[in-house]
C-alpha cells in the first residue's frame, strides 16, 4: 500500500469530493467535471494524484475516460486506522 500517496490525496477537498461522487457508483470524467469550477488541466490533475495513489480506477471507453471507486485500497486504509488507534479487527477480517 502507498500509504504517504494515499494521504497525500487524501489532504485536499477537491479529491475527496471526487471520491464522495464515486461512492454513488462509476462516474465519466464529464459528469464529474459537471462538480466542479476549474480546469479541465486541474481536474486532470486531481485524477492523476487519486489514480497514483490507487484510489480510483480510470478505465477508458472509446474517447472517454470511465473512473470508479477501488474498494480494495480502501479496505487497506480502513485496516490501516484500525491497527493506529488499537482497534481489534473482528475474526476473519483482511489484515
Amino acid at each position: 500500500m502507498r500509504t504517504q500517496e494515499i494521504f497525500r490525496a487524501l489532504s485536499d477537498p477537491s479529491r475527496r469530493k471526487v471520491l464522495k461522487l464515486l461512492r454513488e457508483g462509476s462516474k465519466t470524467a464529464g459528469e464529474l467535471a459537471e462538480n466542479f469550477d476549474m480546469t479541465k488541466g486541474s481536474l486532470s490533475h486531481h485524477f492523476n494524484v487519486l489514480k497514483s495513489a490507487d484510489l480510483v480506477r480510470c478505465e477508458r471507453r472509446g474517447q472517454t475516460q470511465v473512473y470508479s471507486l477501488n474498494t480494495t485500497v480502501f479496505e487497506d486504509v480502513a485496516a490501516l486506522w484500525f491497527d493506529l488507534y488499537g482497534v481489534e479487527r473482528k475474526e476473519g477480517e483482511r489484515e
